[in-house]
């Protein structure tokens, strides 16, 4: 039942124009979230970050990822959701050049770094900034 109420307010955004490609669709889901979204707002990670894997899931050095984790964004990281960008990319993007960017400041040290929106998720699950992010990053995983 949560899984149709999500997929009516994806639909409800999109349209049901099944001419929209998928780069188009992404714009469209972005100016929804430029009007939509509350900002800034407070988002961690959804996932580990790509840099991450090889310490988080295989036989990365603890001490090499902890010393990485102070110039490089983990996702166990709290940041401020400052603002996103439709044609922004960075090398932190999992899926640049097809993710809308999300500009974000870390909490700890203020350290700002250009993120995929769709890895993040806003802290508090009451919020409407909650859902928001949760529809775009289900929509855009299983559409990309």
């Amino acid at each position: 039942m949560n899984r149709d109420a999500q997929d009516k307010r994806i639909a409800a955004i999109l349209g049901e124009d099944e001419e929209l490609n998928f780069d188009e669709a992404v714009k469209v889901y972005y100016e929804y979230l430029m009007s939509s979204l509350s900002l800034p707002c407070e988002v961690t990670g959804i996932e580990d970050f790509r840099w991450e894997e090889v310490y988080v899931f295989g036989p990365g050095d603890k001490e090499e990822y902890d010393h990485l984790k102070k110039t490089q964004p983990s996702y166990r990281d709290q940041y401020e959701l400052l603002g996103i960008d439709c044609e922004a990319e960075s090398g932190w993007m999992l899926f640049c050049g097809e993710d809308i960017g999300a500009d974000v400041r870390r909490i700890s040290d203020s350290k700002k770094f250009l993120l995929g929106l769709s890895e993040l998720k806003a802290t508090d699950k009451k919020s409407k900034n909650h859902q928001f992010l949760d529809d775009y990053a289900v929509w855009f995983v299983n559409n990309r």
